[in-house]
């Protein structure tokens, strides 16, 4: 593969609902340009893209993958995003990079929850869309309708450039709206059929008008009734997809490898070059905001915006150069680990295959391996200019799993495991809990749990179980209660006494509060922090189910001593015998975690999110619409009432809904609740 300048290459991310066709529709692209020798069948892992054993396993992407197409002596970089939910994260990382988006649709389902949310992320970063509607050899699809849903659902900026000839059900070319003239699959260019024709007028007429609205000069020659002249397409139609104002629509069937020569013309002749920008903001050492040209004469800047840790090759980095050119055998900075990095090789990576290449331009993408100390989000530059670039902001992982290895020598290899998935994986969570001696980890759904427990058995050699978390609830006391601690023990020789007199009550501390009220040494002082020590140990888990206690003040106010017995060790003992003779009797009662929630989702869907919220003893405290026309609902809900919420959310709302979770307080929990977590806790201690 020769080397491509700045002007001459495509970003483009391909987005869209699982199963709509998006790795086939790039396959299609290269194979239509020779580059594959076969076309593989998507879903039996047979694919050039999703080479990935898991992939070929679950019959869809898991993995966002790069494929760079030559076409008309430019570069197309297609950067293929899973489209089921549990991979956005994935799907973030590609449109983090791509310059403009593809998103592919399914010719018989039309419109479903993925491609939504491809719409919904590629007009927040503002980047030009194009449709492809696939699988028209299906004899359930229909063009027209998916169309009319398109525009529907997006707005009249959608327009078809092209309408399907069909055959016996089956497509065998299409009318260029622009053109208005027939291109057969097989066969070349042709008149197009007259009722296709008159479409193709129709919808022209209102595509040159919104051409025209590109430019004075265009609309004054628009409304003269004059033609446009090829240029003046390439200059209209390029300004309308940049900034919005067009949203073309192709279509065509992957399989049949049909359409995908007008899709690439499209690409190469209108979609944007990355360095069209002109300029690109980035902090400096000091977190300062700074511009930089994106040309090769400005200083190379590259971000690193996914890793690959190969057991064969170690460290796959790949990157995005932002600015100026990436050669190899270079000395670079890593502008976040503060440090140098030498790059050996570069490669283009279509697939699972690595190209070496000499250099990337401004706006290429591709990988270099081995970098000792670069990660994820990091920024490569020179010395002579430091700059970084901001963090991917990943989804929040809000389902989480307590994991444990099967076998205790496994406990290593499941570590460095968990460590290498999320190098790869940004939205891979976990957490030690101190308190429940649980690791935590946490993902966007079940799919996606499953996928890196099977990576760490396949990859790392480690199988692990699963369960769910343990919910972390509290214990306090509403009452006042003292007791005394007498612990006496003679063995011969010298023995132990401690004698301690305790009193509990209520406090608004959320760790055990300590005072002494002790006259006439009863109790020496030395023995004061043994006692609160023990106490303290105590507090680590309460009368009831065994849970920490808070809100509580322990006052030492009496007790006696032995001259020659008593020691540290007993005075603790005695405490722990005054605190399990005491707190029974302050009236404890068991305080549940309460969360607030935060759920987006389409209005059509609010009154099930409530009624469901109810039924989690939720209390909704607002409710609202957001920019993109969702429902918003906040409310408080126990978190043991979400545990698996991610899961039940995506079922109610087909994919559509988004929420956040996050602690907030302990209340007390209702009787029937406590009752239940006090029994459980009991049969579990037996």
């Amino acid at each position: 593969m020769k080397d491509y300048l700045a002007n001459e290459v495509r970003n483009v991310t391909v987005l869209g609902h699982s199963g709509a066709g998006k790795s086939s529709v790039v396959e299609a692209c290269m194979y239509f340009n020779k580059q594959i020798d076969r076309y593989g069948a998507a879903g039996d892992g047979t694919t050039y893209l999703n080479y990935d054993p898991e992939e070929g396993k679950r019959g869809l992407s898991v993995y966002c993958h790069l494929a760079p197409v030559e076409w008309k002596n430019k570069k197309i970089n297609f950067i293929d995003t899973p489209g089921y939910m549990d991979y956005e994260g994935e799907e973030v990382t590609g449109l983090t990079v791509g310059d403009s988006a593809l998103i592919v649709v399914n010719g018989k389902e039309g419109i479903e929850a993925g491609t939504e949310r491809a719409w919904k992320e590629a007009v927040k970063r503002k980047l030009p869309v194009v449709f492809f509607i696939n699988k028209m050899d299906d004899e359930h699809a229909h063009f027209d309708q998916v169309l009319e849903a398109l525009q529907a659902k997006f707005g009249k900026t959608v327009f078809p450039f092209e309408l399907p000839i069909m055959e016996n059900g089956k497509p065998v070319g299409t009318v260029s709206v622009l053109t208005r003239k027939a291109n057969y699959f097989k066969g070349g260019a042709k008149d197009a059929p007259a009722d296709l024709a008159d479409q193709a007028e129709n919808y022209y007429a209102e595509l040159g008008e919104a051409i025209a609205m590109t430019d004075d000069a265009l609309m004054e020659k628009f409304f003269e009734g004059e033609e446009f002249t090829e240029e003046e397409l390439v200059r209209g139609l390029g300004l309308g997809l940049r900034n919005g104002d067009i949203r073309p629509v192709f279509c065509g069937s992957a399989a049949a490898q049909g359409g995908v020569e007008t899709l690439m013309n499209l690409i190469t002749d209108y979609l944007p070059a990355y360095c069209e920008k002109g300029t690109v903001k980035a902090l400096n050492a000091k977190d300062e905001e700074v511009t930089l040209q994106t040309n090769e004469s400005e200083a190379m800047s590259a971000f690193v915006f996914k890793t690959v840790v190969d057991p064969f090759v170690g460290k796959i980095s790949y990157l995005k150069v932002m600015s100026g050119v990436l050669n190899s055998d270079s000395q670079i900075y890593n502008a976040v680990k503060d440090g140098p990095e030498k790059i050996s090789q570069i490669f283009v990576l279509s697939g699972k295959n690595q190209i070496a290449v000499k250099k990337l331009a401004t706006g290429d993408i591709g990988a270099v391996v081995k970098l000792q100390n670069t990660d994820t989000n990091d920024t490569l530059c020179t010395k002579a200019k430091v700059v970084h670039y901001p963090a991917i902001a990943y989804p929040e992982p809000m389902l989480g799993y307590a994991i444990r290895p099967k076998t205790k020598a496994d406990e290593d290899k499941l570590s460095v495991g968990i460590r290498n998935l999320m190098q790869e994986d940004g939205t891979i969570r976990l957490e030690n809990n101190a308190e429940t001696h649980e690791q935590v980890l946490y993902g966007i759904g079940d799919q996606q749990i499953d996928l890196i427990l099977s990576k760490l058995k396949s990859k790392y050699k480690v199988e692990v179980e699963t369960s769910t978390p343990t919910v972390q609830y509290r214990e306090t006391i509403r009452g006042k209660s003292e007791a005394q601690g007498k612990y006496k023990k003679q063995n011969g020789g010298a023995g132990q006494y401690g004698d301690v007199w305790v009193r509990f009550e209520p406090c608004e501390s959320e760790e055990m509060e300590f005072g002494e009220e002790v006259f006439g040494g009863a109790v020496p002082k030395q023995y004061f922090p043994p006692v609160e020590q023990g106490l303290r140990d105590c507090m680590e888990r309460g009368p009831l189910a065994g849970f920490k206690v808070v809100g509580v003040k322990a006052i030492l106010f009496d007790g006696s001593y032995h001259p020659v017995d008593s020691k540290e060790v007993a005075f603790k003992e005695a405490a722990r015998l005054a605190y399990n003779a005491a707190m029974p009797k302050a009236k404890p009662v068991l305080l549940e975690p309460i969360g607030k929630v935060t759920v987006n989702a389409p209005e059509e869907y609010t009154g099930t999110l409530m009624g469901d919220m109810t039924k989690r003893r939720g209390i909704i405290m607002d409710m609202g619409m957001n920019d993109e026309g969702e429902q918003v609902i906040k409310a408080e809900v126990p978190m043991a009432e979400m545990q698996t919420y991610a899961n039940e959310l995506r079922a109610m709302t087909q994919g559509r809904g988004r929420y956040v979770f996050a602690f907030d307080r302990y209340e007390p929990a209702p009787k029937d609740v406590a009752d239940k977590v006090i029994a459980q806790a009991k049969a579990k201690a037996e």
